[in-house]
């Protein structure tokens, strides 16, 4: 689920300070001993993305356009190896389907940007008087371009959008979306080697943390403890997200205190990224012995996890793994569809370069599941005012069916494995 990167929202002024009472006699959480998780991890290579750079002209070919702008951020590093970051001033990539790529980037900021520029391309800069969509412009039309079908990625910002236009009159503004998901949903073995990488650091930061965990603890402090030992195995720590108590029936948290109590749920959703590809795992348990209601409510989601995973099958609709989940849930009372009690958000994700990106398994979603996309499996279920249950693993879809990340919890009461 994740999206928010606090914890809990319960984080007080004098924890951001405080770790575990153990952690801070020892100086700090323990993270000697873990293993070097990331060290063998194979970045993506100038050829590979070249070969993306010949994947999108193909699609750019068969939507019929003659270029893709896409702006700083995740389709950025995509294409071009790029880490940049999003400002008032413009930095971004042209891409024609001939393969040729331009980088508009500030003066100033051209040698920055050429540390991270991982492929050939030319490089546009623009002063502060000047108008980047102009030099965007023009490139395109000493290429004959001027008045061509020109894409725009999906999260580009409108003042890019509505420059453009203005610089070139006569071209076609259109959504690019075909060409960069058509070229980003569909994971390379490199791409999901790394998320692959990053899910086992997860698990494994889990695995370390939580036997520390102790009453009283608040959610930056279990949050800590994660992210110093994904850190210590190589991992970026990308977000952490830990509700205790009655705060899990809430799946993005509350604002009230928490902290750890004996009878009480701790759900734990975290991910790090290796070489910018992203894990995403929840884990729900009970610190103590489990209720029979708690118990029950565990292992009719642990079945909601199964159940979209068997309908996620080569060819079939996004949108039908969600109602097959739906369908078993309403079985139980719960619902209907996305009413509470139980499951009020979307089965799962995308994932890959960005935590959450298309296509999601939602209804209503027609896309087919094709070998090498990525999705998260999270149908949680949450009861208001009293708990939640979130189990979520990833899967990446290969022509035999769906393959896990990371290994499904066995039970509530060994939910690490």
């Amino acid at each position: 689920m994740r999206r928010r990167s606090f914890i809990g929202m319960a984080g007080t002024a004098a924890g951001l300070a405080a770790f575990a009472p153990a952690a801070l006699a020892a100086g700090g959480p323990a993270v000697e001993g873990l293993p070097k998780l990331a060290t063998n991890a194979v970045p993506i290579s100038p050829a590979e993305r070249l070969q993306r750079v010949a994947k999108a002209g193909a699609l750019m070919r068969a939507h019929e356009m003659d270029a893709v702008l896409v702006e700083a951020g995740s389709s950025l590093v995509y294409f071009t190896g790029v880490q940049w970051w999003r400002s008032e001033r413009l930095t971004a990539a042209i891409i024609t389907r001939e393969g040729e790529i331009a980088i508009v980037t500030p003066f100033f900021e051209e040698p920055s940007v050429r540390e991270t520029l991982a492929i050939d391309a030319e490089v546009l800069t623009w002063n502060e008087d000047e108008d980047p969509l102009q030099s965007v412009a023009a490139w395109l039309g000493r290429r004959g371009l001027g008045r061509g079908k020109i894409g725009i990625e999906e999260t580009v910002r409108y003042f890019a959008v509505d420059g453009l236009q203005h610089a070139l009159p006569e071209a076609s503004i259109v959504n690019g979306a075909p060409v960069v998901r058509g070229c980003r949903m569909i994971k390379s073995p490199a791409e999901l080697a790394l998320m692959e990488i990053a899910n086992d650091i997860t698990m494994a930061a889990y695995r370390h943390a939580m036997p520390q965990v102790e009453p009283g603890m608040t959610p930056r402090d279990i949050g800590g403890l994660i992210n110093a030992a994904t850190r210590a195995m190589g991992g970026n720590p990308e977000f952490e997200l830990v509700l205790l108590g009655e705060a899990s029936a809430y799946p993005h948290g509350s604002g009230k205190p928490q902290e750890v109590r004996e009878g009480e749920v701790i759900l734990l959703d975290c991910g790090c990224n290796v070489h910018g590809y992203q894990s995403d795992i929840s884990r729900s348990y009970v610190f103590g012995e489990p209720s029979a209601r708690q118990r029950m409510v565990w292992n009719q989601m642990r079945k909601g996890q199964d159940t979209a995973f068997e309908a996620a099958q080569p060819g079939v609709a996004a949108g039908k793994v969600d109602d097959a989940v739906r369908a078993y849930y309403e079985t139980l009372g719960y619902g209907p569809g996305y009413k509470l009690p139980g499951t009020s958000h979307r089965t799962g994700h995308g994932i890959g370069l960005d935590g959450h990106e298309p296509v999601n398994l939602v209804r209503g979603e027609e896309t087919p599941l094709a070998p090498g996309m990525c999705f998260s499996d999270e149908p949680g279920i949450y009861i208001p005012g009293e708990f939640g249950i979130r189990l979520e693993d990833c899967f990446f879809m290969t022509e035999s069916g769906p393959r896990w990340f990371s290994t499904p919890a066995p039970s509530i009461d060994n939910v690490f494995g």
